[in-house]
């Protein structure tokens, strides 16, 4: 069969390549040809576009970009029309995917829809659109089918990949990684200022900001991907940081505490049971907007998945350097600690077992073939 998968960012990237590799083995002739990164492009098959090539962040990004960003919507339909594919899949990145899942069913392809757009956080009016042009979706967080049927709209629970991502990686020696990295004994506080260069410099300076008030620990930035070390060191003013590049997992395997930016990011650290300060901060025009659309008690997945507070989040003003010592302070308590802990196996139960790619790879070769 053939296969045209869309993904955007370094999560996207993440599910797709994991989505990928259960393709083939479902489907021993699999062709895919996707647009997404580094980590799909190592599983094979063709790539079209780096996720890269579309990383606007924001609505005054977005709007800044609108000329690109058409040309790229062009640019991916004609290409699926050159490929013929027998589905396409989209992964996240509603706002390039829908756009494109519109056209597709027009034109008569399959389309199967693989971790839903947030409509459950903003925008619920963009369901009507999901239902039309949408053959299948399979979502990943427990408490969106839920609201989906809300809508008469069935959808499929599969559960987290990430699950899955974490537990088969190869495990690391904590010794030799601190050897590596050079790195000391003192206990880790994990920095991860997210993926884009605009999160990364509303967040960077402010979590560093921190390094001198907490001697007994050492601050590691775990650089993303996309990033080059050369874009994080016009932030760094101390050699008491370190940086390691594209080694997130490793360093959450070992970490004490983090400074997580809002998004995937958040459950990944909840997953390594490393307690966490979630922080968020967007352009002013950004942030007034999205506040008045999205309807959402939580923005980190963690709180949203527990409908509760399991994780402090320190939002736009609240993201400041007194707010942010004292609640690292707090993670490093061990009542709070404790208590974290507890909630994060609770969220691992939730989440379910292990197969998210898998049941979702199967899910999609059977729809072909039957």
């Amino acid at each position: 069969m053939k296969y045209y998968i869309l993904a955007g960012e370094a999560s996207g990237d993440l599910h797709g390549a994991n989505l990928m590799k259960a393709l083939q083995i479902v489907d021993a002739n699999a062709n895919i040809r996707f647009w997404g990164g580094d980590l799909m492009q190592n599983v094979g098959g063709t790539l079209v576009k780096h996720y890269k090539e579309r990383a606007f962040m924001g609505f005054t990004e977005v709007i800044m970009n609108l000329s690109k960003i058409f040309k790229l919507i062009s640019f991916c339909k004609e290409d699926i029309k050159n490929f013929k594919p027998d589905v396409v899949i989209f992964i996240d990145n509603s706002g390039f995917n829908l756009r494109i899942a519109k056209w597709a069913k027009a034109q008569g392809f399959k389309t199967n829809y693989y971790i839903s757009p947030q409509v459950w956080a903003s925008r619920a009016s963009r369901v009507k659109a999901i239902k039309r042009d949408i053959d299948a979706m399979y979502v990943i967080l427990p408490f969106v089918k839920p609201f989906y049927e809300k809508y008469n709209y069935n959808v499929t629970f599969v559960g987290h990949p990430l699950i899955d991502a974490i537990a088969d990686r190869t495990q690391v020696n904590p010794t030799a990684f601190r050897k590596a990295h050079n790195l000391s004994e003192k206990p880790i506080i994990a920095l991860l200022p997210g993926s884009r260069k605009q999160e990364i410099t509303k967040m960077l300076s402010v979590m560093l900001s921190l390094v001198d008030d907490f001697k007994d620990y050492q601050f590691v930035i775990g650089g993303a991907p996309s990033q080059e070390f050369s874009f994080y060191q016009q932030f760094i003013k101390t050699n008491n940081v370190k940086f390691i590049s594209n080694k997130t997992y490793d360093l959450l395997s070992v970490a004490h505490a983090a400074l997580v930016t809002s998004g995937t990011a958040t459950l990944e650290t909840a997953l390594f049971k490393v307690p966490q300060v979630v922080c968020y901060k967007g352009s002013a025009i950004s942030y007034h907007i999205a506040k008045r659309i999205i309807t959402l008690k939580f923005i980190s997945l963690v709180n949203l998945i527990m409908d509760k507070e399991v994780v402090t989040e320190l939002i736009q003003n609240d993201f400041n350097k007194n707010r942010l010592k004292h609640e690292l302070e707090n993670i490093l308590n061990a009542n709070t600690r404790q208590r974290i802990f507890e909630d994060y196996y609770e969220l691992e139960k939730t989440l379910g077992g292990k197969g998210a790619s898998e049941n979702t790879a199967k899910l999609i070769y059977a729809s072909l073939t039957s």
